[in-house]
């Protein structure tokens, strides 16, 4: 049974539910427009519901209740390990939460890892339940994550043995000096670099950490990517025009073979678009969502 804090009109709440083995920790705005036809926010790796706060104000518009889930092993979620928090590891744990609140004809919005998170939600594990999607700098195909983000010598940091070649603290030294990559504004992201790297500052966040890392299995997005040119819904892909991680090759590939896709290429953001360009994905998410 999901559990939450006292509903006030229009507030954002925060709460909890359990799915499988797990209790998943998540954000509702508007929770009073009910569940069928809800916006459903999927973060990146490294991040939490957190990373959607810089559009709930203009998705509060749109008049439909928003959930932002912080997925296993991510936020306020359970941070097991050892446990699957692959792409379909993810899907699995939050197809059942989803049919437990009762989530239909969502619009679905992945970014980066939850991108590919989405893709298989959409595509098989809650393809009728799905209205649209929506994919922001998402991993896709055979890129499940790039050579040196968000470590370095990534390849290297998928090793099973990896943690203990490593000290934490020189883990969140790693981790303070690759996240920027992914940002323009490099300045303005000191400012949040910290909700970023804190929860991986424990023994067990490291552990959990490298799972994730690990999991990042390139043939788990390969095909599904490739069955979205059969989804047959509308479908959004928002990129950021500076994305060095998941480069824009990548959604023009997309928007090739989906038909009647949408694309959005967001000028001087780069991979965390939700913190560079925060404004224009909300304006193109609140577009392509008034057009359903």
């Amino acid at each position: 049974m999901a559990s939450k804090t006292p509903n006030v009109a229009g507030a954002l709440e925060r709460r909890t539910a359990r799915s499988v083995h797990y209790t998943i920790s998540y954000t509702v705005q508007g929770a009073e427009y009910g569940t069928d036809g809800a916006i459903v926010l999927l973060h990146d790796i490294v991040a939490g519901a957190f990373a959607w706060e810089g559009l709930l104000p203009q998705l509060a518009g749109l008049n439909r209740a928003v959930y932002a889930f912080d997925m296993l092993g991510y936020g306020h979620s359970d941070h097991p390990w050892p446990a699957d928090t692959s792409v379909w590891g993810h899907a699995d744990v939050l197809s059942y939460l989803f049919k437990e609140l009762n989530l239909t004809n969502i619009v679905l919005v992945g970014h980066g890892l939850g991108g590919g998170v989405a893709q298989i939600l959409a595509t098989r594990l809650y393809r009728e339940q799905t209205a649209a999607l929506v994919l922001v700098d998402s991993i896709a195909y055979s890129h499940s994550f790039a050579e040196n983000w968000p470590l370095p010598e990534m390849e290297k940091k998928a090793d099973f043995d990896a943690p203990k070649q490593i000290t934490l603290e020189d883990l969140i030294k790693e981790l303070r000096a690759t996240l920027p990559h992914a940002v323009v504004n490099t300045q303005g992201f000191n400012d949040v670099l910290d909700t970023y790297v804190q929860p991986w500052e424990s023994e067990l966040g490291k552990e959990v950490l490298f799972q994730h890392v690990r999991l990042l299995v390139p043939f788990y997005t390969n095909s599904v990517s490739s069955d979205l040119a059969v989804l047959n819904k509308p479908v959004l892909l928002v990129w950021g025009e500076k994305d060095e991680q998941v480069p824009v090759k990548f959604a023009q590939r997309l928007h090739r073979e989906i038909p009647g896709s949408e694309l959005v290429i967001v000028p001087d953001a780069g991979h965390l678009v939700l913190f560079d360009a925060a404004d224009a994905v909300a304006n193109a998410l609140t577009t392509f969502v008034k057009g359903l």
